[in-house]
């Protein structure tokens, strides 16, 4: 961080490519940033350089977007330089980054650059074509190849051998590459290893590696730790001259793996054209494509060449698109970083990226000719050169609901300001965020300034995404989506749009918004990031899978019982006191109130598996009468006795029983006003659950708590610490199903520990083991990764190229690119979205996109009674239905009691609904759903598609 905020960074060209690698530097925290641009700027720079208004047009491109760069990051200096590309100048920089550049100006500024140790980024867009280089110098060496953390285990034996085996603990695999270097700590026996440097290791399984000679060393005895630790690695660039002629090309699209080699030298013939003609190829001109392949092949002397695809990039040479200028953008700036920090590895050396298959499926040489691609005057030219004018009437007669105004959300209205979408008398923009703006959010959610704190997301990024576009028609709401906002979000609003982009960062949201869009078959454009890494998914109406259909494998779970009773590294610490906190403070008082409000509450609960029903209603009773506080004296016993219980009556019963290495003197104690500390915060957050007025004064706390009696401690008899989760379910499903047994867990009894303990008792870890910064417990606590600007560029730019097919109605699966992008590596990948998978009943086929449609209202005007619902099913698809549910509320069962069946058959259905649910359906309702168990002709049980059931 230290070598970004001394980076002095040029960034030449000020197009829409550059202004995003600006953007992202600035907001990146680089030392300075000079923007260096003599063009005036056009109109057709307002489609993709979204810092220049129309009043801009004919004004320099680096004096007019000077001003709104620099408010993004008052900690980066931004200035502007009109002066021509020099020696000199570009002397006084770090890292230089040309865009939109000829050919002969790269390479003339890619020798100076090379021969004086300055890095070099080389960035250009075309249309759907992206180009990218990078040059770091003879030697650059990079400190952390992948940015993860460095994975550690736990040793159980070390065998005396040439080479020696590390086996680790089996409680988890530890991880290790072939080639990974560790260090040893900890290790009794065989100290040696505590003294070694850096040792590579040979993974020989999943839990044992080999190292050097270890047969002179002592003999090992028990514990250690083992760490990986990141080597430096050194790269060698070449320079751009010599690169040009032996690329080393990297691979973002394995399906196009043929294409790189031929774009590299399409790529030159371009640039051949572009010196030649002063000019770029024009906009699907066969004479200017012609050309443009017969000096490709100049430069191919002789190699294969794909011939359509260098007419292509012609065709579109004087392209200009938002999304591709993102991603692009996105990636040059993450490869300035990686020059200045050192951190990551680079490209090495070039990228080309092409999207074609965001052009039309069918009937491309209809829909796209030279009138229909042909400059207008207009802000969307760079557009139209590449789509024609159609497709941009379209974009602007478009609905979409961006949910969220985060990191994501403000590129989504970004890009789709630049784009067009919604910006036609029939479009429109809707989105939606509860959240207000923190300080916190300015370093990645660009549309934000300073003073927009505290104010509402929604709103300013509304705001700012207009002034980029004045036409935008976008409104802003403060709802958050889900079942309770189900009368704002409607089947009126939801029918009423072409698709969703979701900007969310938590699953449950995701997961609800992706059942709207099966459920109202709207497409969902879905991303989302974690710092360098990066996904993009498509939704696609009968054609893929929904977002609900595959999920990420559930992170790796600590098992309860090593939380309980071995915590053994920092990230059981953590989610431990995070489990302690919700436990005392969140849980309880959730019971509570539910217990007094819900009068199903108990019958919920009764019905839990194991010991849950016992626990949840001990826990309950202790919170309304046995804990209760009365006063603030209250609070501090309870927090002082809570203290002695977890911190120092439980420890001497768990410490004889760890099989974890535990450093002599288990466990080490700390001092008084740590205990303090916790004993006031504690009383204080007990205090405010009950409306209880507390106090910050340690002085006083500390004199109340001479007046605490503490019971003394014994162990209890016959408690038995479980040392498996698979124990601990054994144990508590025996205990669940014996009536009448309280919860205690009684086997052997345990020996008392360090009869030293009181409140000046030990902590479960030595304190050795919890030296960590506030800003890894909360990554580790919380699981954070914060976005950052370049990858939320990057994903957001591929997400909108999906929205270009979208928008077009492409009906090819293959059309379509799911990607998953980890910019520190580099890794870009792309694939096709999966099918959504087939079910079939008799000769029918269907989907998750397939239901029944049924209108509840029948020719008279009076509405479907549940016998003629079930009538309706038998006749027109041969279907009986077994048993009929709404929700969590069953309408219908074979085994329903004759009387009730009798008494709802000739009820209607929305009658029968309202009585079950005791829920009135809502004016906004147009629709019931219904799920059905069926059987077939046969006699066999089938699985169906849901009913959606109309009423209104």
């Amino acid at each position: 961080m230290k070598r970004m905020q001394t980076s002095n960074v040029l960034v030449s060209g000020l197009r829409g490519l550059g202004v995003e690698v600006a953007k992202n530097l600035v907001l990146g925290g680089v030392k300075s940033v000079t923007l260096h641009d003599p063009e005036p700027a056009s109109w057709s720079d307002l489609a993709s350089q979204f810092y220049l208004r129309e009043e801009d047009v004919g004004r320099s491109r680096a004096e007019a977007t000077l001003p709104r760069l620099a408010e993004l990051n008052s900690y980066v200096a931004v200035s502007s330089s009109r002066e021509p590309l020099s020696q000199e100048l570009l002397g006084t920089f770090q890292v230089v980054v040309l865009t939109n550049s000829p050919l002969e100006e790269q390479l003339w500024v890619g020798d100076f650059c090379h021969s004086h140790g300055i890095k070099l980024v080389v960035a250009d867009t075309r249309g759907l074509f992206g180009q990218l280089f990078c040059d770091f110098g003879e030697d650059m060496v990079v400190s952390d190849a992948n940015g993860e953390q460095p994975l550690s285990a736990m040793v159980s034996m070390v065998t005396k051998g040439c080479p020696g085996e590390v086996t680790c603990l089996d409680e988890a695999r530890h991880g290790f590459e072939s080639g990974d270097f560790v260090t040893f700590t900890e290790v009794e026996g065989m100290e040696e290893l505590n003294r070694c440097g850096p040792v590579e290791i040979r993974v020989l399984g999943p839990y044992t590696f080999s190292i050097g000679d270890t047969s002179g060393y002592g003999d090992y005895v028990r514990g250690g730790i083992v760490s990986q630790v990141k080597m430096p690695k050194h790269i060698h660039f070449k320079r751009l001259r010599d690169a040009l002629a032996e690329p080393e090309l990297l691979v973002t699209d394995f399906g196009k793996a043929e294409r790189p080699p031929v774009l590299h030298r399409a790529w030159q013939g371009l640039h051949r054209f572009l010196r030649q003609h002063g000019r770029a190829p024009r906009p699907r001109h066969q004479g200017d494509a012609a050309e443009v392949l017969a000096l490709t092949k100049e430069v191919a002397a002789g190699a294969e060449l794909d011939e359509e695809l260098v007419r292509e990039l012609a065709f579109q040479a004087t392209g200009d698109l938002a999304p591709v200028n993102a991603f692009i953008g996105g990636l040059a700036a993450q490869e300035v970083m990686k020059a200045v920090s050192g951190k990551f590895t680079p490209i090495t050396q070039w990228l080309y990226f092409d999207a074609l298959e965001c052009l039309p499926e069918e009937n491309r040489d209809t829909l796209l000719t030279e009138e229909q691609c042909r400059p207008r005057n207009s802000r969307y030219d760079g557009q139209i050169a590449v789509f024609g004018a159609e497709l941009q009437a379209k974009l602007g007669a478009q609905k979409y609901f961006v949910v969220g105004a985060g990191a994501i959300g403000c590129e989504l209205l970004k890009n789709f300001a630049m784009v067009g979408l919604g910006c036609g008398p029939e479009g429109s923009v809707t989105v939606t965020d509860m959240d207000t703006i923190e300080k916190s959010n300015l370093n990645r959610q660009f549309l934000f300034r300073p003073w927009d704190v505290t104010k509402l997301k929604s709103e300013r990024a509304a705001a700012a995404a207009r002034e980029m576009n004045p036409a935008l028609r976008v409104c802003s709401r403060t709802d958050r989506v889900g079942p309770d906002t189900e009368r704002v979000y409607d089947d009126d609003f939801f029918e009423g749009l072409d698709g969703v982009a979701n900007a969310l960062d938590n699953v449950d949201a995701r997961l609800y918004m992706d059942r709207r869009c099966v459920y109202y078959r709207k497409p969902l454009l879905e991303s989302g990031t974690l710092g360098t890494k990066g996904n993009v998914q498509v939704v696609i109406p009968f054609l893929s899978e929904s977002y609900s259909s595959s999920q990420d494998p559930p992170e790796k779970a600590i098992p309860i019982c090593t939380l309980k009773n071995f915590p053994n590294a920092i990230e059981h610490t953590l989610q431990w006191a995070r489990d302690e906190f919700e436990g005392l403070f969140k849980q309880p008082a959730e019971n509570v109130n539910q217990y007094l409000m819900d009068p199903k509450f108990l019958e919920r609960t009764l019905r839990l598996a194991g010991t849950q029903p016992l626990e949840v209603l001990e826990a309950v009773q202790r919170s309304l009468v046995s804990d209760r506080p009365r006063a603030w004296p209250d609070c501090v016993a309870w927090a002082c006795r809570h203290w002695h219980r977890q911190y120092s009556n439980n420890i001497p019963v768990t410490c004889p029983l760890w099989v974890h290495p535990v450093p002599p003197g288990c466990p080490v104690g700390a001092p008084w006003p740590l205990h303090l500390d916790y004993v006031v915060a504690a009383a204080n957050l007990f205090a405010q659950s009950y409306g209880i007025v507390g106090s910050r004064d340690r002085a006083a706390v500390a004199e109340l708590l001479r007046h605490v009696r503490v019971p003394p401690f014994a162990p209890k008899a016959g408690v038995r610490i479980h040392v498996s989760d698979q124990e601990l379910q054994s144990a508590s499903a025996a205990l669940g199903t014996a009536a009448g047994t309280s919860p205690c867990v009684c086997v052997t009894p345990v020996p008392c520990g360090d009869p030293r303990a009181g409140f000046w008792g030990h902590l479960p870890l030595t304190p050795k083991r919890l030296h960590l910064s506030v800003s890894q417990s909360k990554l580790i606590a919380g699981k954070i990764i914060p976005a950052i600007a370049t990858t939320t560029a990057a994903v957001v730019g591929l997400a909108c190229l999906e929205l270009y097919k979208l928008v077009q109605g492409h009906r090819r699966l293959s059309s379509y690119k799911n990607a998953f992008l980890n910019l520190a590596l580099p890794f870009v990948g792309f694939s096709e979205p999966l099918a959504c998978p087939r079910n079939k009943y008799y000769e029918v086929e269907w989907t998750l996109w397939d239901r029944f449609e049924v209108q509840g209202l029948q020719p008279d005007g009076r509405e479907m009674t549940l016998r003629q619902f079930l009538a309706y099913f038998k006749k027109e698809h041969r279907l009986e239905i077994t048993m009929l549910s709404q929700g969590v509320s069953m309408l219908y069962s074979f085994f329903m009691p004759a009387a009730k069946l009798r008494e709802r058959h000739d009820q209607p259905m929305t009658e029968i609904v309202t009585r079950v649910s005791k829920k009135k359906l809502g004016r906004h309702v147009k629709a019931l759903v219904f799920e059905l168990c069926c059987n077939d002709d046969s006699d066999a049980d089938i699985e169906v598609p849901y009913v959606r059931y109309t009423i209104r």
